[in-house]
């Protein structure tokens, strides 16, 4: 299932499941910088609330989401990382989502959010991107931004990087994955309920500055002792470091070979410079042979 696209005039919604945003820089920064783009801007009722000190309430932070879906005008939710957005899960309107469908984006902890909504609705949803990316706003980003969520061309992935070919080979599947930590703290969780006998083409980020090689690998580890690695056909990684740490990418070579699928490091989406989106549930064909990514 597919959401409508976001309109060149659209409504975009704002909340915010994991961080307090700061109320002036929102009203004199973000949220003027929005609306230079022609967007109308929706934030949510409890965005800057304080209730839990470092955060919102769970239920006000699902409340806020909830708030969105049902907006008529609301045609994208967008909001950035932080910690704490698996305490929404519970609160998420799923039901209302499938009966009005929006376009939903993040990167970072929106991942759990992100890949809950798609395993429990079937709606594609959209990683890569926060508001923040509207106060930079890049050429590179805001293709990425109108090819997925405005003009729904965007059939091939538009690379910003050098791709590093760590396992050679054609993949296919259902795209899905995000940052480390939160996508392996997804599997086997009753939110997750994902089909083990789909074929699932994964991507994955972390950066430098959240751990080194060595916590990348015990995330890794632990989706390679899941049943879900089963159905895993190829991995694509986003940036993790400038330059690129060799010890890394001898870690996605043993993912690779380990699996017998192909691995492709890249620089074009994560906690970087670039800011390309990813759609969670497209099915999509990595040749790593090619550096392509395609959407089927």
């Amino acid at each position: 299932m597919i959401a409508p696209a976001l309109s060149p005039h659209g409504g975009i919604g704002i909340c915010s499941p994991s961080h307090i945003p700061e109320e002036e820089h929102f009203r004199t920064v973000l949220e003027p910088a929005i609306r230079r783009q022609g967007y109308s801007l929706y934030p949510s009722p409890c965005l800057f609330k304080t209730t839990h000190g470092y955060l919102a309430a769970p239920e006000e932070r699902g409340q806020d989401f909830n708030c969105l879906v049902s907006q008529e005008k609301v045609e994208l939710i967008l909001f950035g990382g932080g910690e704490g957005s698996n305490e929404l899960l519970p609160y998420l309107d799923f039901d209302a989502l499938k009966r009005h469908p929006k376009r939903v984006c993040s990167y970072s902890d929106g991942t759990t959010i992100l890949n809950t909504i798609w395993a429990n609705t079937g709606l594609i949803t959209y990683y890569g991107w926060s508001p923040s990316q509207f106060e930079d706003l890049r050429v590179y980003d805001y293709r990425h931004f109108l090819g997925h969520l405005v003009r729904d061309d965007m059939n091939e992935h538009l690379s910003n990087s050098p791709w590093l070919v760590q396992a050679a080979g054609k993949a296919s599947g259902i795209l899905v994955g995000g940052y480390c930590r939160n996508f392996a703290m997804l599997l086997n969780s009753r939110y997750f309920p994902i089909d083990l006998n789909e074929k699932h083409l994964l991507f994955l980020e972390d950066h430098k500055m959240f751990g080194g090689v060595d916590y990348v690998s015990a995330m890794l580890s632990h989706i390679e002792q899941s049943d879900f690695i089963k159905t895993v056909t190829g991995l694509l990684f986003g940036h993790y470091s400038s330059p690129v740490s060799p010890l890394l990418l001898e870690r996605l070579r043993r993912f690779g070979k380990a699996h017998q699928i192909p691995v492709v490091y890249c620089d074009d989406f994560g906690h970087g410079v670039n800011h390309a989106i990813l759609p969670i549930g497209r099915h999509a064909e990595l040749d790593a042979d090619a550096c392509v990514l395609r959407y089927l």
